[in-house]
């Protein structure tokens, strides 16, 4: 340990198991030495050596399997969402064929994985709009709504990559029956090419980002160590007259997704 670092000792030596860990020194699936090993070599307290595995742990870099002992965890795909240049991405691909639009999605847009890779779930039920969700589509509480629950995960690891909670008038896709089907997911094209099928058009997007602890499902679904949190994007999506067409609650875990923004400034005038 390194007696003038200003950092508490745990920490030291969580980031030094880190740096051997991201070098490779520990390769992924190796078991970490145990309690009382680290204890021994670095000079610290049982207690302090504990705090250090669950940084790690915390970082998402090493994984407790009871009875066993703590192992290093496989690097995990990330996300990364360039979201000020992605909806425009969806918005083109609308108006191209369907042989086009099979090809890739969003997902793989935002994790340079293929359509093979992946494995998508969707769950469609008709709900009627509670308090929050009628501010946010501008209707009246009880007006029906399509709740959408999607979850996509790379085929080589069994936590999804994000979870989304989408919210549109009932009235709204009922004008195309396959929008009501669970079935015809995923969609080419995804949420904005439904939306056109319909006569819709979007003209902006806005988004809240927040960050917050997991609920106990979120946790276990996608599959986060203890402390880490998630960050939740409201999506609002707004048509050309002014319409909110889709309300969407995205959900991603805080220890491997980046979300990316670009914003263009104009010139001062001279």
């Amino acid at each position: 340990m390194h007696g003038r670092d200003w950092r508490p000792r745990y920490l030291q030596l969580a980031e030094e198991l880190r740096v051997k860990i991201t070098s490779g020194e520990l390769a992924p699936g190796t078991l970490m030495p145990s309690e009382t090993e680290l204890a021994d070599t670095s000079g610290l307290s049982r207690t302090s050596v504990r705090n250090a595995i669950r940084q790690l742990r915390e970082w998402g870099l090493v994984r407790a399997e009871q009875g066993r002992g703590t192992y290093v965890r496989a690097p995990r795909q990330r996300v990364r969402r360039r979201n000020a240049e992605r909806y425009q991405w969806e918005k083109d691909r609308v108006l191209l064929d369907q042989d086009e639009r099979l090809k890739t999605g969003a997902t793989e847009h935002d994790t340079g994985l293929t359509v093979d890779d992946l494995k998508f779930h969707a769950e469609y039920t008709r709900v009627e709009a509670d308090a929050d969700m009628a501010a946010a589509l501008h209707v009246e509480p009880g007006t029906a709504l399509l709740r959408r629950v999607y979850w996509t995960s790379s085929r080589h690891e069994n936590a999804p990559l994000t979870m989304s909670y989408s919210y549109l008038p009932y009235d709204l896709v009922a004008a195309n029956p396959d929008l009501l089907d669970a079935s015809k997911e995923p969609w080419p094209g995804g949420s904005q090419h439904q939306l056109y099928t319909v006569g819709v058009e979007l003209d902006r997007i806005d988004e809240e980002v927040r960050a917050r602890p997991p609920s106990p499902d979120e946790a276990e679904l996608l599959d986060i160590d203890p402390g880490v949190s998630v960050l939740t994007v409201r999506k609002t999506s707004i048509d050309i007259t002014g319409r909110v067409v889709e309300v969407a609650d995205v959900v991603m875990p805080g220890d491997r997704t980046e979300l990316v923004y670009s914003h263009k400034l104009q010139r001062w005038k001279t």
